[in-house]
C-alpha cells in the first residue's frame, strides 16, 4: 500500500468505524492537532479514542488525495447535524504507517463535549505545532 491509498483507507475505515483496520494505519506515537480548536491528541489509543467519542452521526469523504512517499495531504469533506463542513488534513508518515495529522478547518470553533481522557486543550497563545 503507498501513501495515497494509506489515505484513502484513512477516510474509508474511519468513515466506516472500522477501529481494527482504522488503527492498523496508525504508528503507535501518531500525532493529531487542530489548530483552530487547539485540541492535540498522542498516541494511537487516545487517536482512537478521540474519534470513537466523537458525538452525533458524522460521515466523511476524500475528494482530493496528493501524496509522496514521506507527506500527504487531503481536501476531505465532513456532515456531521446535516452541517457540510471542508476541511483539510495534512499526513506525515514513517515506516509505512500514518505518524502525524493536521485537520485545519475553515473556521475556528469550540469543540464537542466529550469523555475522552485523551484530549489536551491547548491555550491560545500556546496553540503552536508541537514537536
Amino acid at each position: 500500500m503507498d501513501n495515497h491509498q494509506r489515505i484513502q483507507a484513512f477516510v474509508t475505515t474511519l468513515n466506516a468505524r472500522d477501529w481494527t483496520a482504522f488503527g492498523a494505519l496508525l504508528h503507535e506515537n501518531v500525532l493529531y492537532e487542530v489548530p483552530q480548536t487547539r485540541e492535540l491528541v498522542r498516541g494511537r489509543e487516545g487517536y482512537l479514542d478521540f474519534n470513537m467519542t466523537f458525538p452525533g452521526d458524522w460521515s466523511l469523504k476524500a475528494v482530493r488525495v496528493i501524496a509522496d512517499d514521506l507527506r500527504g495531504c487531503a481536501e476531505i469533506t465532513f456532515l456531521v447535524s446535516n452541517q457540510l463542513m471542508p476541511a483539510v488534513a495534512f499526513f506525515e508518515f514513517e515506516a509505512g504507517l500514518i505518524v502525524r495529522i493536521t485537520d485545519y478547518w475553515p473556521d475556528s470553533y469550540e469543540p464537542p463535549a466529550r469523555t475522552s481522557q485523551f484530549v489536551e486543550r491547548l491555550e491560545p497563545e500556546l496553540a503552536q505545532r508541537p514537536a
